[in-house]
């Protein structure tokens, strides 16, 4: 566990709690995919037992992000592109029907909180955990003025799921420009109650987003293979002519 993590204060039923916060970790790349996760030492920054550090890490489980191991305890997801592609579509038909619902059920009322919402994206342009953060928040706004409860967990299950992927998409300066031009244009299109707009604008936002994280995770990889081998090549042994 990276000695960076600080736990805050603890509320509510303490397993979720727990949960939630070791959950932000893993979508804020403080815990890696594939890391396993240290139920000793989580016990005792925490301060509670282990039994609830497993109640916890079952709760990651059914959230999708740990995997519970016999005799290995619980790490964290390691998806394939495949299966990052699989769930960031469902999430842009999921998104794209809330904007649509949200564009059907607008009043004026909700003009202020998509502005003011808009304003907190381009105030974080420049950076891109706060863009990150900025960018989930609009994303609560939208399924609020979907008026559709059901719909809205859904979509917050999914930003949980694969947060720590859509922040990889928003990573350079020119894909958060890119980001809130859709975003602006997403937000005209629920306001005039455009719906059919409003829903092919937030499938595109969604898919353009999956792309630019599937293209950080193949540089990473790339990077890495070509770390290792330049280790290995390293470390090879001469042979003596």
């Amino acid at each position: 566990m990276p000695h960076s993590f600080i736990p805050a204060a603890l509320t509510g039923t303490l397993a979720i709690q727990i949960a939630d916060q070791i959950g932000g970790a893993i979508v804020e790349d403080q815990f890696i995919p594939g890391e396993r996760i240290p139920e000793v030492s989580l016990a005792a920054t925490f301060n509670v037992s282990r039994a609830t550090v497993r109640d916890a890490l079952r709760i990651l489980e059914s959230r999708g992000l740990v995997r519970i191991l016999p005799q290995r305890g619980a790490q964290v997801t390691l998806l394939s592109t495949q299966e990052l592609r699989n769930l960031f579509e469902i999430r842009a038909v999921l998104l794209a029907l809330a904007s649509r619902q949200a564009a059907a059920h607008f009043q004026s009322t909700g003009a202020d909180r998509l502005r003011n919402a808009l304003a907190q994206l381009k105030q974080a342009v420049g950076d891109a955990g706060a863009y990150a953060h900025a960018s989930a928040a609009i994303v609560a706004d939208v399924t609020h003025l979907s008026e559709n409860e059901q719909l809205a967990e859904m979509i917050a299950g999914f930003a949980q799921r694969i947060g720590r992927y859509t922040r990889l998409g928003l990573l350079t300066r020119k894909r958060r420009i890119r980001s809130l031009a859709n975003w602006r244009a997403l937000a005209a299109a629920i306001m005039t109650g455009d719906q059919d707009l409003a829903e092919a604008t937030h499938r595109r936002l969604a898919l353009e987003n999956r792309d630019a994280a599937i293209a950080q995770i193949d540089v990473r990889a790339r990077l890495e293979f070509e770390r290792t081998a330049a280790n290995s090549s390293k470390h090879k042994p001469r042979i003596k002519k």
